[in-house]
């Protein structure tokens, strides 16, 4: 099967196509391919009990359902991975050797797409960098919206768009590192640092995975690519693409060719040809921390090269109060702060995190370990936390290795967490949910995981109030 095959929506009608993985993007998938006219076997380990409506939905919709296993997939033309679904596995290593083609909903999506298409990848600040970029265009009179691993599926919008809509795409590698015609006319790689080793066999294997994003631009495309990162520079050499480079956490220099982005006197610049630009007065960004400064900088400069005027950007800079499970401030109870980090799974995130607070944190820390060690927190904890409380599988390893520099309490429970932080917190400390750990020994995902440390929160302030 080749690219033409998948980019024209009539070639779908009767075509034999297994959707596995039935997430939110895997069911988006399924309803995409059957208005299309495909012939649809949607495939999940599950069984129909455990995946609730969406189940019921998808058969009413003629979707043939294969639940309670990984069945052979030999008799398929086209086979489409949800994100969470290995593509090592056996069954699809084996289509794969059949010459069928293997794609994730990203691309599927995006090959139907028509407008312009933004896919923004890294390790950390992909959420809040696609989200801000897609507020600045909407303020700047576009039709922009936020898919990919922000969690909408880009399949559940294209068909209300046009050639004038601009998509968003938060690109994890879990959705690059099976995608062959993806093109997007903007890439954005904000920075590269060991994760998903648990998925990936190497580091390299995942930076393979995030360089796809590169993989079909041409000279008319952009590149946005940060200039503090060897790693990605290096990747970015690839591509035959324009290239706008951004300094997220340092000053404009002299000697910077343009285009480039960066700070200069509590502002985020642009230089091009036309001059230098002002996107953005630092004192309006609402985020703590230089990391979500650099971010903007990235979304900004992006929007500002797509079309944006400098006044739009600044507005939703201003208004902009970051994203679910991404340093989202939950609210003050008894003079200290709680913020949500739950979407920080790597220990570089929780570093970042830490930086980010001038007050005393209070650290809620663990899971399952995907990579790394907890002793690379050491000096941020020395520097920024007052004491650790280690939750999951993890609490002993985070006790052995900051133990002898921060108290550290194992605590039995989130819930349990957040009770004993608030308790021994003082007036103006940070209370942070910051886990750099994957959720699965506790909680569905990192979702479900923010949720519960939001319930906890609101308990407190309700016990608080009575």
């Amino acid at each position: 099967m080749t690219g033409a095959f998948i980019e024209s929506a009539e070639r779908w009608r009767g075509a034999r196509v297994a959707v596995v993985g039935l997430a939110r993007s895997g069911v988006s998938a399924c309803q995409f391919l059957t208005r299309r006219g495909a012939r649809v076997t949607a495939i999940d380990r599950r069984k129909a009990t455990d995946l609730g409506s969406a189940a019921t939905e998808l058969a009413e919709a003629g979707v043939i359902l294969a639940l309670g296993g990984h069945p052979d997939l030999s008799g398929f033309d086209a086979i489409v991975l949800s994100p969470g679904v290995d593509p090592t596995l056996d069954v699809v290593t084996a289509a794969r050797d059949r010459g069928i083609r293997i794609l994730p909903e990203l691309e599927l999506g995006a090959l139907a797409f028509r407008g312009r298409l933004v896919c923004i990848t890294g390790t950390k600040g992909k959420s809040t960098t696609t989200a801000s970029l897609a507020a600045m265009l909407r303020e700047a009179g576009f039709d922009a919206r936020a898919v990919g691993n922000i969690g909408e599926p880009i399949t559940a919008h294209v068909d209300a768009t046009d050639d004038r809509t601009i998509l968003v795409a938060e690109s994890s590698s879990f959705q690059l590192e099976t995608t062959v015609d993806l093109h997007p006319q903007v890439a954005v790689f904000l920075n590269l640092f060991p994760d998903h080793l648990d998925r990936h066999a190497s580091f390299n294997e995942y930076a393979e995975a995030k360089a796809r994003i590169f993989r079909n631009q041409t000279p008319d495309d952009l590149a946005v690519v940060n200039a503090e990162d060897e790693r990605v520079l290096t990747l970015a050499s690839r591509t035959p693409a324009r290239i706008l480079p951004f300094r997220p956490a340092g000053s404009l220099r002299g000697e910077d060719r343009l285009p480039f982005a960066g700070f200069r006197s509590g502002t985020a610049v642009m230089k091009d040809s036309a001059g230098d630009r002002v996107l953005f007065d630092l004192d309006d960004v609402q985020l703590p921390g230089a990391a979500a400064r650099g971010n903007l900088l990235a979304a900004a400069a992006t929007a500002a090269s797509l079309g944006a005027q400098s006044d739009a950007i600044a507005r939703a800079v201003r208004a902009f109060k970051g994203v679910p499970h991404t340093l989202e401030r939950l609210g003050v109870f008894r003079d200290v702060v709680f913020f949500n980090d739950s979407k920080a799974t790597t220990i570089e995130s929780v570093r970042a995190a830490l930086e980010s607070f001038e007050s005393p944190v209070r650290l809620i820390l663990g899971g399952r370990l995907k990579a790394g060690t907890f002793l690379d927190l050491r000096e941020a904890a020395i520097r920024h936390a007052a004491a650790v409380h280690a939750i999951g599988e993890s609490r002993a390893l985070i006790a052995q290795a900051l133990g002898s520099v921060v108290p550290v309490h194992e605590e039995t429970s989130l819930e349990a967490a957040v009770a004993h932080a608030a308790r021994t917190a003082a007036p103006g400390d940070t209370v942070l949910l910051s886990p750099g750990c994957a959720s699965f020994d506790m909680f569905r995902d990192y979702a479900d995981r923010g949720d519960t440390f939001r319930r906890a929160f609101e308990r407190l302030s309700l016990e608080g109030a009575a």
